[in-house]
């Protein structure tokens, strides 16, 4: 039977040492209380920090060991250096303030604990492989493991691997300050399934992809190397059940009633925070401020009561956001106190889940206006303590959550003025209109919660088993099996691509000349008894000529418009073929260039190159697109082809394909022949096609092929050649 393998940074517990002995409690956080259901109701295992436990000897080490086994958790054990570097350092001081857009309070000297959160995500990818059993699925948490899944699929190629980000993905932009941006994707990119809250998370994500790994996304998934990757929007609920039923209990009611009596005429506002810097909750204290200056006769109408749940309290961003909230909610105190009561009342604490959901079922308005977030999941949970149908939430439109809850008052909480006369609105709202607006927020927030959020991700990476190597590489038996029989063949052809098959993929046409090593290759296969070399390009005759004409090597320029067929031969085209159109479709590609940034028109012969791999890469994609419609649309009647490539289009003329040429190679030759052909794009395709029974096609890269070879980059290509020397 399949597992589940749950693994974030923390267990879902929190272990305690007291008195020479130790307690476990259950964690009340969100991902905890998420996947406390899919945990308790399945097999499952659930891997992660335990916490501190530097102070317990070996023989409370031990026996902590054998409790969390007996609550399925296998705890990663980390040291005090560890977690000051790891999870304080580059996870809290560089990925946090990045991904929420704060980068001023992003750590300078992040290097070091670089080093650090790569060697902790290792480990974990480690104890996951321990733990693992073919069949399980595995589902690795948050920004703080970001690097886990491509390690454990380097451990477990086969391994079906979802990956899910509970904080907000930031807008490329932002996203390509950090160093260390490509090892993040790529880490993630290790996953089957990459899950996010919102779509827009989903789409920023998608456009780093484009911009730092020039790989484009489509209709939702990616392929990167051998895996094909679903990208997926999951936004995460709460157990709505569980506070609607809380908010109904006697001792809730009771206390509900103290705070309503204790509030007297007075409206109750409410804010529940973790202090944190992307809460905004000074800027709800100036908001509150500005209500004050504007509507005069709400001073004593209107009480705050704000939590503020301690956090992170030896990081110094978060010192200086406790020091710099108590100072602003002292001077509004200070400045709008009577002798009776403060406008503010101010709790830097945590509070018991009976209190909270008596706070969020008798406050009158809602406060959860973060500056960025994830979800936020306080907003829901008030939603869900108000079974009585009451209440107006105030939502900032930067929380993940304001995509689901379109019937709360939205707010931007940069704008002060703004914000203030929102909660003006939500006070004065009238009866009718607020229990429309709850009551609309509630029915969603029982149909997507946490359970619902959980069973949905897991049932999308079980449907992901057979996507995990769609385009696998040919295994080693087979490259070795492969080799042995083309060695031992009376006469060999290879017929070999050039860009992206011998060469990698360069930002300019010229940038691609040969290297030694690749030269040197040739040269030696040439020289081999019985082998016959053939390089077959879409590059002009000009430029093989300048690269490779001192090879005793057959050369096909143009896709095989321009031949070489033996070293001593002169070039050749093919048949006279009509090229009267080129003079019809230059101003549209000149036109395309002009308004193109960084992308270039390449003449040949018989067409032309338009290649956008120095252009924006989203704009590119988006004027390739463009192109490729409008040539197809105003020259249709033309005798072309056009072909959409690696960051190019290709206009040639009909008729001219790799195909053909090899067709003419093959039959200049006599005897026993055993053809090996080599490509990695489209173009490749039409030379496969032609290629007679018994030969042998090999692609090289992820893409769709008709060859039942398949080598994963130009290295390996390089390899395989010199393998048959």
């Amino acid at each position: 039977m399949s597992r589940l393998l749950i693994v974030s940074n923390r267990l879902p517990v929190s272990v305690k040492l007291d008195r020479g002995d130790f307690t476990i409690t259950r964690s009340v956080g969100g991902l905890a209380t998420g996947l406390r259901g899919p945990h308790e109701q399945s097999e499952s295992l659930w891997i992660g920090w335990p916490g501190d436990v530097t102070r317990f000897d070996p023989g409370q080490r031990e026996r902590l060991d054998r409790k969390l086994d007996d609550l399925r958790c296998v705890p990663v054990h980390l040291s005090q250096a560890e977690i000051s570097r790891y999870y304080e350092g580059f996870s809290n001081g560089v990925l946090w303030p990045l991904f929420h857009y704060s980068t001023d309070k992003v750590q300078g000297d992040a290097w070091s604990n670089w080093k650090v959160y790569a060697s902790v995500n290792q480990r974990f990818a480690e104890a996951v492989a321990r733990q693992y059993r073919p069949g399980d699925l595995v589902w690795i948490h948050d920004y703080h493991l970001t690097l886990v899944p491509q390690m454990l699929r380097r451990l477990i190629p086969t391994a079906r691997i979802g990956f899910f980000l509970h904080i907000p993905f930031p807008s490329s932009e932002v996203f390509r300050i950090l160093p260390w941006r490509a090892q993040i994707l790529e880490g993630m990119l290790g996953s089957n399934l990459i899950g996010f809250h919102t779509y827009s998370y989903l789409s920023h994500f998608s456009r780093a992809l484009l911009h730092v790994l020039r790989v484009e996304a489509q209709a939702g998934s990616v392929r990167y190397g051998e895996v094909d990757v679903r990208l997926g929007v999951f936004p995460m609920g709460i157990d709505a059940a569980d506070f609607s039923r809380l908010a109904e209990d006697h001792n809730v009611l009771s206390e509900v009633a103290a705070i309503r009596e204790k509030s007297g005429d007075r409206k109750l506002l409410l804010g529940v925070d973790r202090l944190d810097y992307t809460k905004g909750i000074s800027r709800r204290m100036l908001a509150i401020e500005r209500l004050f200056e504007l509507e005069p006769s709400l001073r004593r109408k209107v009480r705050l009561v704000q939590i503020v749940v301690p956090s992170r309290t030896k990081v110094r961003s978060y010192q200086q956001s406790r020091k710099e909230l108590d100072e602003i909610v002292g001077r509004i105190n200070g400045e709008f106190a009577t002798v009776n009561s403060n406008p503010i009342h101010y709790l830097y604490r945590s509070v018991e889940q009976q209190q909270l959901v008596a706070l969020y079922r008798a406050a009158d308005v809602m406060l959860v206006t973060p500056l960025r977030d994830g979800m936020n999941l306080v907003a829901k949970e008030f939603v869900a303590s108000r079974p009585d149908e009451d209440g107006v939430l105030v939502l900032s439109e930067f929380a993940g959550a304001a995509a689901e809850l379109a019937e709360a008052l939205q707010v931007n909480p940069y704008d002060l003025d703004s914000v203030a006369q929102v909660i003006k609105t939500a006070l004065n709202m009238p009866t009718e209109e607020r229990q429309a607006r709850i009551r609309a927020l509630r029915h969603r927030v029982r149909a997507y919660d946490s359970y619902r959020w959980a069973e949905t991700f897991i049932e999308e990476l079980k449907t992901s088993k057979d996507q995990g190597r769609p385009n696998p590489t040919s295994s080693r038996e087979e490259i070795n099996e492969l080799t042995d029989r083309l060695r031992s063949a009376p006469q060999l052809l290879l017929l070999l691509d050039y860009d992206g098959t011998l060469v990698p993929f360069a930002n300019t046409p010229d940038l691609a000349a040969p290297d030694s090593e690749v030269k040197s290759l040739l040269t030696k296969l040439s020289a081999r008894p019985r082998f016959c070399v053939h390089v077959l390009s879409g590059r002009t005759r000009e430029t093989l000529q300048r690269w490779l004409g001192s090879l005793p090597i057959g050369l096909h320029g143009e896709h095989g418009f321009w031949s070489r067929m033996r070293p001593e031969s002169s070039w050749a085209s093919l048949n006279e073929m009509p090229l009267e159109w080129k003079a019809k479709v230059i101003g549209t590609l000149e036109e395309f260039a002009s308004a193109t940034p960084g992308s270039l028109i390449e003449e040949k012969s018989s067409g032309f190159a338009w290649h956008y791999r120095m252009t924006d890469p989203d704009f590119g994609v988006l004027q390739a697109g463009k192109l490729v419609e409008r040539l197809g649309r105003e020259h249709a009647s033309l005798p072309v082809d056009i072909l959409s490539g690696d960051k190019v289009v290709e206009i040639r003329s009909q008729g001219v394909n790799k195909g053909i040429v090899a067709s003419s190679i093959i039959a200049d030759h006599s005897g026993q022949v055993t053809v090996l052909a080599m490509g990695d794009d489209q173009t490749d395709e039409d030379l496969f096609a032609a290629l007679p029974e018994g030969s042998v096609a090999i692609h090289v890269g992820p893409r769709p092929s008709r060859a039942p070879y398949r080598l994963a980059d130009t290295r390996a290509a390089r390899n395989f050649l010199s393998s048959l020397l």
